[in-house]
C-alpha cells in the first residue's frame, strides 16, 4: 500500500490571509492532497471580516475551552483527498478533508478529529445545519441501518423507537439528532463501501462543524477502523508552523512511507474513553530542570479517565492545575524580572521583547522526549508587542495540542499500540 500523503496549508495569523493568493483550483496530484486552514482564502469557512490578533487568540481560547469540556466529558493506500481547514468551528478540529460520499459522489469538507469515532454528516433537510449537506435521495448506494444492525449496537447513544437506528449525540456544546446510515465513502481513488455514519437531522449549539466530522479515533465505527484493510489502522501527520508562508505539511495513511528512524511511546487504552489516544506523560523539563509536578497530575487513571491525550483539534496544550502551575512558575522564574501580564485564558504574557532568557521546553514520555522549539509554546502578536506562553490549565485532563505538535511527525500505530514522534520540518 502506498503511503497516503496530504499537503497541508496551515494559517494562524489572520493578518496573512488577505496577502496570500493561492491557486484554489489546483487539483491534487499523485499521492498529494490539498489542505487549507479555515482562514485561508480557499476555505469556505474563512472569516468574512478581518479581526485583530487579540480577537483571534481569544476566539481560539474559547474554541479550545469548549473542546476541552467535550473531551473531558467523553466516556466512551492510495487516496488523494483535497483537505481544507476550518475555523469558526467552536469544536475547533483544525483540519478538514474533502470527502466524497454516495453514488454519484457528493463532496463535503469534513473536519478531521482524532478524538471522535463516527462520521457525522449533515443530511438534506437538517434543521440547524449549514446550507451544504449530503442528499441521500440522490445516492443509489445509500441505505439506512436498522435497529438490529451490528453498527447500531456499537453506538452507546442509539435508540430504537421505530425501525431505523436513531442517535442522540453531544458534540462540544451541540446537541445532535441523527439516524445511522451507510454509503460509499471515497477519498480520491480509494473507496470504502458501506461506510457507516450519522445522518444528521437536527443540531443545536455552535460546535458542530459546518460540513460534518470525519472521526480518526480508534473505535469500531471510526475511519481508522473502517479502512483498516486499506491502511492497516496506521496514520501519521506533520503539522506546519503557524508562521509558515508555505503552509505545507503531510498526512499519511498506511504503513508504507512512514518514518523508520522514529522513537515510540506506548499508546494506552482508557476503558472510560476508549476512542482517545492516551499516552504516559511522565515529566516536563523547562530549561535544564525537570519540573516538580505532583505525580497525581500526570497519572493515567483508567477509573476516572484522567491522564494525557494527543489531540488534533485542540490548539493550545492544557495541563491539569497542579502540572500547569508548576510548569508556569518555573517558566516565569527562568524569565527573570520581566513583568507578567495576561490575555484571556493566558496568564503568562510579556509586552517587552524577550529572547535569550526564554527556556527550552520538553515533554517526556517513556521511550522518547518531545523537545519543543519556541514557536511551539510561545504565541506572538502580529506586531510583536505581546508574547504569551501558549498553555493553560485544565480541570481533569492533560491535552497535548496541535500547536505543540507542529513540525513533528506524529505516527499513530494502533496495531502495535504505540505512538511515534520525531522532529520534522514540514513548514
Amino acid at each position: 500500500m502506498e503511503a497516503f500523503h496530504v499537503t497541508l496549508l496551515f494559517l494562524l495569523s489572520l493578518t496573512l490571509v488577505n496577502s496570500l493568493s493561492p491557486n484554489c483550483d489546483s487539483p491534487s496530484q499523485g499521492s498529494t492532497l490539498r489542505v487549507y486552514h479555515v482562514s485561508s482564502p480557499c476555505s469556505p469557512f474563512r472569516p468574512k471580516t478581518q479581526i485583530s490578533w487579540e480577537e483571534s487568540v481569544l476566539q481560539m481560547q474559547a474554541d479550545d475551552k469548549t473542546r476541552l469540556m467535550y473531551l473531558t466529558s467523553l466516556v466512551a493506500g492510495r487516496s488523494f483527498v483535497p483537505i481544507g481547514s476550518g475555523r469558526q468551528i467552536i469544536q475547533s478540529p483544525t483540519y478538514i478533508v474533502k470527502a466524497n460520499i454516495g453514488t454519484p459522489a457528493q463532496s463535503l469538507l469534513m473536519a478531521l478529529d482524532t478524538s471522535t469515532d463516527m462520521a457525522l454528516v449533515p443530511c438534506a433537510g437538517c434543521v440547524g445545519c449549514s446550507s451544504v449537506t449530503y442528499n441521500s435521495a440522490k445516492s443509489t448506494s445509500f441505505s439506512s441501518l436498522a435497529c438490529g444492525a451490528q453498527e447500531c449496537k456499537q453506538v452507546e447513544s442509539s435508540n430504537c423507537l421505530g425501525t431505523t437506528c436513531s442517535l442522540n449525540i453531544t458534540y462540544g456544546n451541540s446537541v445532535i439528532e441523527a439516524s445511522l446510515a451507510q454509503d460509499n465513502l471515497t477519498l480520491a481513488t480509494d473507496s470504502i463501501v458501506g461506510y457507516p455514519f450519522s445522518c444528521i437531522q437536527k443540531t443545536t449549539g455552535s460546535s458542530f462543524p459546518p460540513q460534518g466530522v470525519l472521526g480518526l479515533g480508534r473505535g469500531p465505527l471510526s475511519f481508522v477502523s473502517q479502512s483498516q484493510t486499506l491502511y492497516k489502522s496506521t496514520f501519521s501527520y506533520c503539522l506546519p508552523s503557524f508562521k509558515s508562508s508555505n503552509f505545507s505539511g503531510t498526512l499519511r495513511l498506511g504503513t508504507n512511507g512512514q518514518p523508520i528512524n522514529i522513537k515510540y511511546t506506548p499508546l494506552l487504552v482508557n476503558p472510560r474513553r476508549t476512542s482517545l489516544y492516551y499516552v504516559n506523560l511522565i515529566g516536563i523539563r523547562v530549561g535544564s530542570k525537570v519540573v516538580n509536578i505532583p505525580p497525581s497530575a500526570l497519572a493515567f487513571n483508567p477509573n476516572t479517565g484522567g491522564g494525557t491525550i494527543i489531540d488534533s483539534g485542540t490548539v493550545f496544550t492544557r495541563l491539569v492545575d497542579g502540572a500547569y502551575t508548576a510548569v508556569r512558575d518555573e517558566f516565569r522564574r527562568r524569565m527573570g524580572k520581566a513583568v507578567v501580564s495576561s490575555l484571556g485564558g493566558f496568564d503568562t504574557c510579556y509586552t517587552v521583547p524577550i529572547g535569550k532568557q526564554v527556556p527550552t521546553m520538553t515533554f517526556m514520555f517513556p521511550g522518547l522526549n518531545m523537545s519543543l522549539p519556541q514557536d511551539n509554546f510561545l504565541i506572538h502578536s502580529s506586531s510583536g508587542s505581546t508574547t504569551c506562553l501558549a498553555m493553560s490549565s485544565s480541570p481533569a485532563l492533560n491535552v497535548i495540542a496541535n500547536m505543540q505538535q507542529q513540525n513533528h511527525r506524529v505516527l499513530f500505530d494502533i496495531p502495535n499500540s504505540r505512538l511515534g514522534i520525531s522532529r520534522e520540518i514540514c513548514s
